[in-house]
């Protein structure tokens, strides 16, 4: 696979590629710089795009090799639909739609002129997410491949997208590539094999935020033991690699203001524990630390393009194994709040483990908001496939502004109802709660345990067990691990918590 190797901007002016790709609306037209390079192509595109079926709907290519009076060897026309309907997440899948014909077509250099028509440039706004979707597009987990395909492939490709006014497209840019960085550290995270990335060297990864800016700690078993722990703690002690609890500080946003708080987990593998998985698809359970590798992107995006905002990321990292020290069903642990909780079922841990985390973040930092993500449940897969994460809150407010902040991300929420009557799922007469309120409504009844250790802050849960690995492939995806979560809680935070 070719990989993108730098994207850099430039003025309109004549390619200096032998590759040139050109935006052309539903009715074939395309911007004035973009009609200046096909000026030589006789009867302009009428005639190859109704040879090759081409109408120009959106994210549609059509590829003319040597066209007949260009200069260039190769013309990819890459269809926009109706213009005036395009919004962030149009720019973003067309920029992958290019990026993945260029890989296509084996370049190693191209030019893309990004200009539409009836305009005399596009906002440097869309030109940053015109890159992102490219850069995102581009990305491959390949580390432990020992050989990488066909070798008559350039290695990697150079790509120039010129616009009208490059300044403010650098500027723009700048941020953009900030929170494709953080996506793909959280790709890289999720498909990085749990014999590699145990929590130590999670842990590890965190702490390298410390080079933009961000202030990291990092907890060992010993600490968490003072702070009486014993429900995170409870998951990791039939493991033999130590747990760590990482805590990540974006200090932004005006002194003394309230932090916004993001907390993951970061169960670098589950084997379900005592309550042993089946062995088909284990092997995706090196994922379940989805939502901490989540945190650490949008720490990473947060801090990368200097968001005026006060943020804290936490992340509860363990290993889920069965040997015998390993936690029991019916075990009752103290967890770090003073709630009791009965274990009924041990693959039920990520709640387990989001339960101190949470006491631990609210009651250190009061934060304004506090918001976690977990890929917890297989119940919210069958409510919502693989193409929403479900939303829980316990406070309408926030809800309304993350399912905003996932419209303008173009990373889909969807609202499941919390209330008292699910709680009576989850009681027990032996403890304060069990872990499990059995089969039915299942991402209900943990969202619900999870509730209790918001303590009454803001709170927000998102189960994204369905959307950070293995959804269905797209323009800007084609990985295994989507980085899911990053662009939202990035989005988050500049539309509603910044100074």
């Amino acid at each position: 696979m070719t990989k993108l190797a730098k994207i850099t901007f430039a003025k309109f002016e004549k390619p200096k590629t032998n590759v040139v790709v050109v935006l052309a609306g539903a009715d074939l037209e395309t911007g004035t710089h973009s009609q200046s390079v096909i000026d030589g192509l006789d009867g302009g595109l009428a005639k190859p795009a109704g040879i090759a079926g081409f109408s120009g709907e959106k994210k549609s290519t059509m590829d003319l090799l040597a066209p007949h009076g260009l200069e260039t060897d190769r013309l990819v026309v890459v269809g926009l639909g109706k213009t005036a309907e395009l919004v962030a997440e149009d720019w973003r899948a067309l920029g992958g739609t290019v990026l993945a014909e260029l890989q296509k077509a084996k370049a190693d250099g191209a030019t893309v002129i990004l200009d539409i028509p009836g305009e005399d440039g596009l906002s440097a706004e869309a030109a940053a997410e015109f890159a992102m979707g490219a850069k995102l597009r581009a990305y491959t987990f390949d580390t432990y491949k020992t050989k990488k395909g066909d070798t008559k492939k350039p290695s990697s490709l150079k790509l120039t997208i010129q616009v009208s006014d490059p300044k403010p497209v650098k500027k723009a840019w700048a941020v953009s590539e900030a929170i494709a960085d953080g996506v793909i550290l959280a790709r890289d995270l999720v498909n990085e094999p749990a014999n590699v990335l145990g929590p130590v060297e999670f842990a590890a990864k965190a702490s390298e935020l410390e080079a933009l800016g961000v202030e990291v700690e990092i907890l060992g078993e010993k600490e968490m033991k003072k702070l009486k722990m014993a429900a995170l703690l409870g998951v990791s002690q039939g493991a033999s690699r130590p747990p760590r609890l990482a805590i990540m500080r974006w200090n932004g946003g005006k002194k003394g203001v309230a932090p916004v708080a993001l907390v993951g987990k970061g169960v670098v593998f589950d084997t379900g524990g005592i309550s042993i998985k089946p062995a088909g698809g284990m092997e995706e359970m090196k994922g379940d630390m989805g939502g901490a590798a989540a945190v650490v992107g949008a720490m990473h995006a947060i801090a990368g393009r200097k968001a005026a905002a006060n943020v804290v990321g936490v992340i509860g990292l363990v290993e889920n194994m069965p040997d015998g020290d390993a936690q029991r069903p019916g075990d009752i642990v103290t967890a770090m709040s003073g709630t009791t909780i009965e274990i009924l079922n041990t693959d039920a841990e990520g709640r387990l483990v989001l339960a101190d985390a949470m006491w631990y973040t609210q009651k250190t930092y009061k934060p304004a908001v506090m918001i976690d993500l977990a890929t917890l449940t297989g119940a919210v897969i069958v409510a919502l496939g693989n193409l929403n994460a479900g939303l829980f809150s316990n406070n309408d407010e926030l809800a309304d502004k993350l399912l905003s902040s996932a419209k303008n991300s173009g990373e889909p929420l969807w609202r499941l109802p919390l209330s008292p009557g699910y709680d009576k799922l989850i009681d027990t007469p032996n403890a304060d709660v069990k872990n499990t309120g059995g089969r039915w409504a299942g991402s209900i009844t943990a969202a619900q345990f999870l509730q209790r250790f918001a303590n009454d802050v803001p709170w927000a849960h998102l189960d994204i067990a369905g959307t950070a690995f293995g959804a269905p492939k797209d323009e800007i995806c084609q990985s295994w691990a989507s980085g899911y979560g990053v662009r939202l809680l990035n989005q988050l935070v500049a539309d509603h918590y910044e100074s």
